[in-house]
């Protein structure tokens, strides 16, 4: 078989001889596309210097340095969240992304805030999850400060700089769990509420958005004050337990934060009436089960993949943009499950 020679690719690509040289020796000279088409026409002719048309190629390609924070590597939704990333970080075609992803299981301000310095030591931009503090918001300060833009996901957070943010619109989200209950129970009466902690700004809009709908619509309900869960599955099962104790007429459970799990586990162990109505957050094997056996009437949840993406893209554009971008905000479309169409 012939050897295929510079001028064979030349031809074969629909370039000039010395363009191809470039790419050989000279790759920052040559736009980005012409390099990669270049590429992908040696590989398909069988092109002797492959391998130095490849090392052109990936020098001229950027690397982006991205680092998230995370909570609570065992809670099933975050380590789907984490899966979701890290593929997204694979899948990225224009630039490779070296992604570094951290769990945290302690979610102490203190704990929050020196990951996140950290973090903005060795990268570009990151990202994290993690409620409004004074301490939060001064390490965010001081990453932004070193040039390193930061994003909220799930939760928005707010500092002197710019953050921007990929999430849900929580409003929406607290007005749509409302319609649930206002559709599906039979009898209004009082509905419990969880969140994962007070400081989740998400969580706080997502119960304005609940009473707002039901000052709109219908009085007939009563929506008792808020329990904190701090995102303990244990703490979420003795809350439950506690409110069919101290409510024998309840209607329904907004689980709007961490602990979905234990306060499955009390649902399915209490006697309540035959129009209970549970609406949670997030899809996963327990819920996805809870749905199927009727102890959770609705979920709504971030749609992963998308989550993903988006979260990736946004923190290439601050990164790419300065501190001339501004806050980038991503509000996400959420998906609602019920037994019917998992």
């Amino acid at each position: 078989m012939k050897r295929m020679t510079i001028a064979d690719l030349a031809r074969a690509a629909d370039v000039s001889v010395s363009t191809v040289n470039r790419v050989l020796n000279q790759p920052d000279s040559v736009r980005k596309h012409t390099r990669e088409h270049v590429l992908a026409t040696a590989e398909e002719i069988g092109f002797y210097g492959l391998g130095t048309i490849e090392s052109s190629v990936r020098k001229g390609r950027e690397t982006h340095r991205l680092g998230v924070l995370l909570q609570q590597s065992g809670r099933p939704f975050y380590r789907n969240l984490g899966n979701a990333l890290r593929q997204e970080a694979r899948d990225v075609s224009e630039s490779p992304v070296d992604l570094t992803l951290e769990y945290l299981d302690d979610l102490s301000p203190d704990t929050v805030a020196a990951r996140l310095i950290e973090l903005g030591k060795t990268c570009d931009s990151v990202a994290l999850v993690a409620a409004q503090h004074p301490k939060v918001a001064d390490a965010i300060d001081t990453v932004a400060g070193n040039g390193v833009p930061v994003v909220a996901l799930i939760a928005p957070l707010s500092a002197r700089v710019n953050v921007s943010f990929v999430g849900l619109d929580s409003w929406m989200v607290g007005r749509t769990a409302a319609w649930a209950f206002d559709n599906m129970v039979r009898t209004p009466g009082k509905i419990g509420i969880l969140v994962g902690n007070h400081r989740y700004r998400n969580q706080e809009m997502n119960e304005s958005g609940f009473r707002s709908y039901f000052r709109e619509h219908n009085t007939g309900f009563t929506a008792l004050e808020p329990l904190a869960t701090y995102e303990s599955a244990a703490v979420a099962r003795e809350m439950v337990e506690g409110l069919f104790r101290d409510h024998p007429d309840l209607c329904g459970l907004f689980i709007s934060g961490g602990g979905i799990t234990g306060a499955l586990a009390a649902l399915r162990e209490a006697k309540k009436r035959t129009d209970f109505v549970t609406v949670g957050y997030e899809l996963f094997n327990e819920t996805r089960e809870a749905l199927i056996d009727g102890t959770l009437k609705l979920v709504i949840s971030h749609p992963l993949e998308r989550f993903a993406r988006e979260t990736i893209k946004t923190m290439i554009r601050v990164k790419k943009g300065g501190s001339d971008t501004g806050a980038q905000r991503v509000a996400l479309g959420f998906e609602i499950y019920t037994s019917e169409n998992l």
